[in-house]
């Protein structure tokens, strides 16, 4: 009897590279096409994969495929609005069919991949904490390729998978967010800066500086922050 390694042990290897991706400055999507290759080499086989984030009303935002077979039959879920990855995210549970054609319970999903060639399909949610990022789901070309093994795998993949998109989604919203905030200071700075320049130029209140900017903004079909720093540039080059 063959003895089995602990289903830790089996994907160590997997977790690890997971983990190396925090280290570095990744984007949602490079970690979406990393989990995907991650994914089609931990469970046995599978011959293809493929991740994809919704957002809370089911809506895909980033996906990720290992090849062009399985983007098709991952986009005909959501053309159908039907298919196991769609029903694994919705019921937060796994979701295995052990033969695509003769499985009832997504018939319009199943006949539009019948023609590509996968045979079986397996399908785990992604959940982190109370959040339901999406779905990861891997494919076969032979039927009842998947096991009880390969649904715990595939499961202990997904939670650690999660946990990684959470955070790249996390670290990616606070670097929006940070570079949104320094866009905003600098417009903040320029315009006090050009109100301050009508103020001092034309002898009136900050109130009516403003004004006379937003006046010459909407007159030229320019933004705000645009005619303060015109204003301010042109200032100091006049100063020099």
């Amino acid at each position: 009897m063959v003895q089995e390694l602990p289903l830790a042990d089996e994907l160590a290897a997997v977790f690890a590279r997971m983990s190396g991706l925090l280290m570095s400055e990744e984007t949602t999507s490079t970690a979406v096409n990393l989990v995907t290759a991650l994914a089609r080499e931990a469970i046995p086989g599978a011959v293809g994969a493929g991740v994809t984030l919704v957002d809370d009303r089911g809506g895909k935002t980033t996906s990720g495929a290992s090849d062009p077979v399985v983007e098709k039959a991952d986009s005909m879920q959501y053309e159908l609005d039907e298919g196991p990855c769609l029903a694994a995210w919705a019921q937060r549970a796994l979701v295995r069919l052990d033969e695509i054609g003769s499985d009832g319970r997504w018939p319009r999903w199943s006949r539009a991949v019948e023609p590509l060639g996968l045979r079986a399909a397996m399908s785990a949610p992604l959940v982190a904490g109370d959040r339901s990022l999406g779905a990861i789901k891997v494919y076969a070309q032979q039927p009842g390729a998947f096991d009880r093994h390969a649904e715990h795998l595939l499961v202990m993949f997904a939670a650690q998978a999660a946990i990684l998109l959470a955070n790249v989604q996390s670290m990616e919203s606070a670097r929006r967010l940070s570079d949104g905030l320094k866009d905003a200071l600098r417009s903040r700075d320029v315009i006090a800066t050009a109100k301050g320049i009508v103020m001092a130029r034309e002898g009136i209140a900050e109130e009516l500086a403003l004004a006379v900017l937003v006046a010459n903004a909407q007159r030229e079909h320019k933004t705000l922050r645009d005619i303060a720093h015109a204003l301010a540039r042109s200032t100091v080059r006049r100063g020099h």
